[in-house]
């Protein structure tokens, strides 16, 4: 059958990727395993053994697990594979431009794909994710190497270092010595956190998912349980594990305040933000850990570690100490040991590179019965536009751009933002802490959009890129499945619903027609942040 053949196919191409010592005499039956085509949403889980291989079934989402673990064992995380094979696809629409702007994105000229091209890699190649960029200076860095070159400038910096405590350290000019997370802090600047074209972020994200985890604790602060994990080479990421399925939707009567936090819209947030070109969220990827070899059993932390139990169905949980939801009724819990999880890149420590924590100018009230100003004041904008840093600079357009990512992704939780204090105002808004993202995609929340609404001010880059986001040849919804495909954990399941990518479509219309409603009643609503820059798109190929 075509299934036995598609997994006939799936087990020699793992023998051949697979850098293990297992012997062909191993790997010989899974070529001759049946693959039962009687249960589409089965999965099944292929346990390798020096006594052969065994075979279970169970009814999560649909796929094929493979173990190469004896039964029963505690199996790490790098040897839980999973494959996945659905792709849907929603239909087509074009949104409306002016004519200048179908000339910018290229809606005119009729583009072309190139044959077995992706929409995604079509994307990232057109001139609107590739617009120049003015030279940085020293200062536009946040972080910079001393090398031997500086050891005159020195002097006095020890000498201030010594007096406060910290540690000499001889630093190495060759930046491919720097494990990935170093790398990663050594290329944020004052305009984005990372250049999406910087070979470093493939591996920065593939030592996320695949690096031994040396230690687990719970992180302070926030409402909800994640943790501190802790790599080789110092590196260091924050956790968020799995609390409900994918396709569960956030229950109608439950109050933004009270959600539930979830793993699959950290890292669907950061490729969204991505799409959007952006650049403002840190890498998040997706991993199966083990509950018990990966946290349980390595954890200092006391707190944390009292609080593992056994279900009555034999899955080791655990629920920590947090306000909300760190309780029995409340448990995170691996099947029986693995755990999906968020893990996103740590940014450089507060005492190296402090941050600033603004309070959104359109925070809403968490309250159950009060309102907050801007939703009972409809020319609220006009006072947030007297008020610093809202009253020079751009700072009121990327909080229209936070705007826009929220709405896409129907987060309500935006209280606050931050920035990097060396920058001052002229820099980027830090887009950080998207957990209650994609909670309900039957609904969407249109007053996440008030700011675009009420100001009436967009980047006329950011607008660009939405209308291309619309055309067929890059639609949103296509070029985030992609993308997110390109993530571990898509091989358990799509890490979005296609409920969920279907609404960005629609979402991402509404947001055109808002801006549209705002050109029919204002003369200055975009800001062209892309002057010159025509007349260099003329000269580039699409």
């Amino acid at each position: 059958s075509k299934d036995y053949l598609d997994f006939k196919y799936l087990s020699l191409s793992l023998s051949l990727s697979l850098s293990l010592s297992l012997s062909l005499s191993l790997l010989l039956p899974l070529l001759f395993l049946q693959h039962d085509t009687t249960e589409p949403g089965s999965i099944h889980s292929l346990h390798l053994s020096g006594s052969g291989v065994s075979v279970s079934r169970s009814p999560p989402p649909s796929g094929i697990f493979l173990s190469l673990c004896p039964p029963d064992s505690l199996c790490p995380s790098h040897l839980l594979l999973f494959f996945h094979s659905t792709n849907r696809y929603s239909k087509d629409s074009i949104s409306d431009a002016t004519e200048r702007e179908k000339k910018l994105i290229g809606a005119r000229k009729g583009i072309q794909k190139v044959k077995g091209h992706s929409k995604l890699e079509a994307l990232f190649k057109h001139p609107l994710y590739n617009l120049p960029r003015p030279e940085l200076q020293d200062d536009d860095w946040l972080l910079r190497v001393k090398t031997n070159e500086h050891k005159s400038d020195r002097g006095s910096e020890e000498e201030e270092m010594k007096e406060e405590g910290y540690d000499k350290v001889t630093w190495t000019s060759d930046v491919e010595t720097h494990p990935p997370w170093l790398r990663f802090h050594l290329g944020i600047s004052r305009w984005e956190l990372y250049n999406r074209k910087d070979p470093n972020l493939a591996q920065l994200t593939h030592y996320l998912a695949t690096q031994r985890v040396l230690g687990a604790v719970q992180k302070t602060g926030g409402t909800q349980l994640k943790l501190l994990i802790s790599f080789p080479n110092y590196g260091k990421a924050l956790l968020k594990p799995m609390k409900q399925s994918r396709d569960a939707e956030t229950d109608a009567n439950l109050f933004y305040f009270s959600d539930f936090e979830r793993h699959n819209a950290e890292i669907a947030a950061f490729h969204l933000d991505r799409l959007l070109g952006f650049n403002r969220i840190p890498p998040v990827v997706g991993r199966l850990i083990n509950v018990t070899s990966e946290i349980r059993e390595i954890t200092t932390d006391h707190r944390l570690s009292r609080t593992f139990f056994t279900s009555p169905v034999g899955n080791v949980c655990f629920y920590g100490q947090c306000e909300y939801y760190c309780s029995t009724e409340h448990p995170v819990c691996g099947q029986p040991h693995a755990l999906e999880v968020s893990l996103a890149t740590m940014l450089p420590d507060l005492a190296i590179a402090p941050r600033r924590s603004w309070r959104s100018p359109w925070r809403r009230s968490y309250s159950r019965s009060k309102l907050a100003q801007w939703e009972k004041d409809p020319a609220y904008c006009d006072t947030v536009k007297q008020t610093p840093p809202y009253n020079h600079g751009n700072r009121l357009l990327d909080v229209i751009d936070m705007a826009v990512l929220d709405f896409l992704m129907s987060n309500m939780d935006r209280h606050h933002y931050e920035t990097f204090e060396k920058f001052g105002n002229e820099t980027f808004l830090l887009h950080l802490d998207n957990g209650r993202a994609f909670g309900r995609h039957s609904r969407d929340e249109p007053s996440i959009l008030t700011p675009l609404k009420q100001c009436c001010r967009i980047y006329r880059s950011t607008l660009l890129r939405l209308r291309l986001l619309s055309l067929p040849d890059f639609r949103l919804s296509d070029v985030m499945r992609e993308s997110l495909v390109q993530d571990l954990l898509a091989g358990v399941a799509p890490l979005l619903s296609e409920p969920h990518i279907s609404a960005l479509d629609r979402r991402l219309e509404t947001v055109l027609q808002v801006v549209q409603d705002c050109q029919e009643h204002h003369t200055d609503v975009i800001y062209d942040d892309l002057e010159g820059y025509d007349q260099d798109y003329d000269q580039q190929p699409i």
